[in-house]
């Protein structure tokens, strides 16, 4: 039995080998959640009016020492879905612009860049960064052969949900800025799983999830924003941040902090998941990480020698989460809506297997995605592997 999977409530019966879907919250940081919900309902209009405002920034600088950022350059928002609509619904695109994308981009992030460019008579274009891939100058160079003059804002993934790679953006982000584009990173899996330094990436906008590798609650997620952009960068919800003037605190703040009514505990629980997964090995997070890279990539080995197929990236360019590719679906018709609709994922969760199989780049071609938290083994993979290979 690992020692650590006593500390989360998963089920003990099933090999959740899908943490980067949604995360897992461990047992002490829900505990810790209930505290912030308790103190909130005993007194709510003292805890919304009084003690919620110095909360949240206690928590802003433990998240922002954390990630790199300067705390007047980060807010908190519920998920990086709702960060991608944020930023494009900020940037004021002209007729001829284009918004680029990758053909490993997130579809719900993808989905919003349409959506958003077309409402200002923009377009989307889609650089095709091809696997397998050799090294991360393959990354940069296919996105930057997709700029054109037309290029305003280029939406970039920092670990590509699908294929599970983690990107070059440092480097993306300076040839974007070398060329006048604009950058917003989706690091929706990027905070916990790979260390950052936000301040020294200096991406224009950059948003990433916390439910997901640093285990906190459902709904807590960071907004960075260089300086520059702070004036025009609008919540998606307009309150009373939009007429109140406080000479202490910016608009940015005033605006981001409060978008009407919500629960604010899982943001206020994030610093006791920080402090809980720093403690779960000597050497704290960086250790962490790497234990979760060197399992997951023992997991893709395990993949690779039962199905076969080409690694879709080195090693190096894994942080916790990887891909190995399928021979495609016999049957891919009416399932390609909804990656957990694909018959093979249905046949793995009836053995109580949860992973992610979807199609990629478009039906019947199809993968598979394991993920890596400590409390993952590698006999888990080694079942998953010989249950793949039985039913393919």
């Amino acid at each position: 039995m690992n020692p650590f999977a006593a500390q989360w409530q998963l089920d003990p019966e099933v090999d959740f080998l899908n943490h980067g879907a949604f995360g897992a919250c461990p047992r002490v940081v829900l505990a810790e959640q209930d505290v912030w919900r308790a103190r909130l309902e005993s007194e709510p209009i003292r805890f919304m009016l009084h003690e919620l405002e110095p909360a949240l920034d206690r928590a802003r600088e433990v998240v922002a020492r954390f990630v790199g950022a300067e705390p007047k350059n980060l807010v908190f928002i519920q998920n990086t879905t709702v960060g991608v609509n944020t930023v494009l619904a900020s940037v004021a695109f002209r007729a001829d612009d284009e918004v680029l994308i990758t053909n490993h981009g997130y579809n719900a992030c993808n989905n919003a860049a349409r959506y958003w460019a077309e409402r200002q008579g923009a377009r989307v274009a889609v650089a095709n960064v091809a696997v397998p891939v050799a090294g991360p100058g393959e990354v940069v160079e296919a996105v930057l052969r997709a700029v054109t003059p037309r290029t305003r804002l280029a939406i970039v993934d920092h670990v590509t949900s699908p294929t599970g790679m983690v990107f070059p953006v440092a480097e993306i982000v300076r040839r974007l800025r070398e060329r006048g584009v604009l950058s917003l990173i989706d690091g929706a899996h990027a905070p916990g799983m790979l260390p950052l330094d936000l301040a020294a990436l200096a991406a224009d906008y950059y948003v990433g999830n916390l439910h997901k590798w640093c285990c906190t609650p459902k709904g807590s997620a960071i907004l960075v924003a260089r300086p520059e952009h702070q004036a025009t960068l609008r919540p998606l919800v307009i309150s009373h941040g939009a007429n109140t003037t406080r000479p202490e605190r910016s608009k940015f703040w005033l605006e981001f902090d409060w978008i009407g009514t919500l629960d604010p505990s899982p943001l206020l629980a994030v610093p006791r998941a920080l402090d809980f997964l720093s403690g779960l090995l000597p050497g704290g997070i960086p250790a962490l990480q790497k234990h979760n890279h060197d399992l997951v990539c023992r997991a893709r080995r395990s993949l690779l020698d039962s199905v076969g197929g080409t690694p879709l990236c080195p090693e190096s360019m894994l942080g916790s989460l990887a891909s190995v590719t399928l021979p495609d679906a016999p049957q891919a018709v009416g399932h390609e809506s909804s990656p957990f609709s694909e018959p093979l994922y249905t046949e793995l969760v009836a053995r109580h297997f949860q992973v992610l199989v979807a199609f990629w780049p478009a039906a019947p071609r199809r993968f598979l995605r394991v993920t890596a938290q400590i409390y993952n083994e590698s006999s888990q993979y080694e079942r998953l592997a010989a249950a793949v290979k039985a039913l393919i």
